[in-house]
């Protein structure tokens, strides 16, 4: 049953999103909810999809979309790569215009970790002369 679908791994932060394409009719499907009730806020939504606006595909492919870990902007983000990941490997002639959009480049922005005698990674505990 999976044979049919294309899959891309899409990961931002600590977010990280197994993606699935096939043709279909355009549901999009997100740790079995739809979009809208999943991502609330229209900017995660938008930035979820973008990957199909730029390849002008929206309407064309069922997406479904298992989510975990991060935040709601960061799982989006993570949502878009894994996205753009698949749609190139179901046609490689999407390449350049999911790469001019930037949709293909992993940010790799992490958290820094915190350091010891400190009190965060790098704030140091409040100095007190008395």
């Amino acid at each position: 049953m999976s044979s049919n679908f294309t899959w891309g791994l899409g990961r931002r932060k600590t977010a990280v999103a197994r993606v699935r394409v096939k043709s279909g009719a355009g549901g999009f499907m997100v740790n079995d909810r739809e979009i809208n009730e999943f991502f609330p806020v229209l900017a995660a939504q938008m930035r979820a999809t973008e990957p199909l606006r730029a390849t002008q595909t929206a309407g064309q492919y069922d997406v479904l979309v298992n989510v975990e870990g991060g935040g709601p902007i960061s799982q989006a983000e993570a949502v878009t790569l894994g996205l753009a990941r698949a749609l190139k490997k179901l046609n490689p002639a999407f390449d350049a215009m999911l790469r001019q959009g930037g949709l293909l480049t992993r940010d790799s922005r992490m958290k820094e970790r915190k350091k010891y005698g400190r009190r965060g990674a790098r704030r140091g505990f409040q100095f007190s002369k008395r």
